[in-house]
């Protein structure tokens, strides 16, 4: 069976997206909608957008090279019908959600997903502040295994800028709550304001990118409450608009951090494939610790979602209030 490529949909969605932050932006200022906008800060997640535009078109064919090598490798074919390529969409979607998940809890992969995450506001220039690095954690890789069952690359690529296109109307804070049924099966921006925030509770929280039925499958599903309302960004806020800094400054706390450890390379390791936040001498500050220490400070709330049942620690002094911890979400 003959495929032949399809138009980049994300590429088409572009002007949709301009005029869609042009409004946000508008309506935030004159108060018609809720929300923040920080004319720094916006310009830089749309710098990081553009940035990642030109990065995504100089290794995008990477991307689709790699997912080609495997398509011979196939232990079947799948036809391209509507009922085939609404099975792909949501498949692409399940492996989405682990990728995410992945992205948050190794960090290898946080060093670039950490640039989405670094605004201290919420809106539609938020979805546009993408990485800049392109293939070079090998992330993609999770998703080879689409390709060895039988949905061929250029179908999952349609899948996949459908999501993206998808997840870019779910940053704001403009739209509060979606209908009930729609917020039990459907990824909203209620739902993603949580997978933003610092707030402990709310910490490695609703990965899901289209539909949220994956956070509730697996566990990791926490609802947006409004007595703890979402504060945005990373546990060590950045207090530059640079985007080089943006883009690359978990890349170089990462090297900083395996310098200091000296010739062991067990030490970088260790670094790569544990959560942000892990230090190889045990004194760590992943999110479980910090989950941990709101506990403490706050016995009352232990075991509502989000939150730890009781105090688990292994070692004396292992839970720490100090959030302004390097390579933390």
């Amino acid at each position: 069976m003959e495929f032949t490529p399809f138009p980049d949909v994300t590429a088409l969605a572009a002007p949709v997206f301009v005029a869609s932050v042009a409004w946000e932006w508008w309506a935030v200022k004159t108060g018609r909608a809720k929300g923040r906008y920080e004319t720094k800060d916006a310009l830089a997640s749309m710098s990081m957008g553009l940035g990642n535009v030109v990065v995504n078109t100089l290794t995008g064919t990477i991307a689709l090279w790699m997912m080609m090598l495997a398509w011979p490798y196939r232990v079947a074919t799948i036809p391209f019908a509507w009922w085939s390529f609404a099975l792909c969409f949501v498949v692409y979607d399940l492996i989405y959600y682990w990728k995410h998940r992945f992205a948050h809890r190794m960090r290898w992969f946080w060093m670039e997903h950490v640039t989405h995450h670094s605004s201290q506001h919420y809106n539609l220039t938020t979805a546009l502040r993408q990485p800049w690095f392109g293939p070079f954690t090998g992330l993609i890789l999770v998703g080879l295994p689409l390709v060895w069952i039988g949905f061929h690359p250029y179908v999952l690529a349609l899948a996949g800028g459908l999501n993206l296109i998808y997840q870019f109307w779910i940053h704001t804070e403009a739209v509060d709550k979606m209908p009930r049924w729609f917020e039990a099966v459907m990824n909203t921006p209620s739902h993603h304001r949580v997978h933003h925030a610092t707030n402990p509770r709310y910490l490695d929280t609703n990965y899901a990118g289209v539909f949220i039925i994956w956070d509730k499958m697996f566990g990791t599903f926490v609802p947006e409450r409004e007595d703890d309302k979402p504060s945005y960004g990373i546990v060590k806020q950045l207090s530059t608009h640079n985007p080089f800094t943006i883009a690359f400054h978990e890349f170089g706390g990462f090297l900083r951090d395996c310098a200091s450890d000296g010739l062991r390379p067990w030490r970088w390791m260790g670094r790569a494939v544990n959560a942000p936040g892990w230090t190889p001498d045990g004194a760590h500050n992943r999110s479980v610790e910090l989950k941990q220490a709101f506990v403490a400070a706050h016995p009352e709330q232990a075991g509502q979602p989000g939150l730890p049942a009781g105090l688990h620690v292994s070692q004396p002094g292992q839970i720490r209030t100090n959030l302004d911890k390097s390579g933390q979400h």
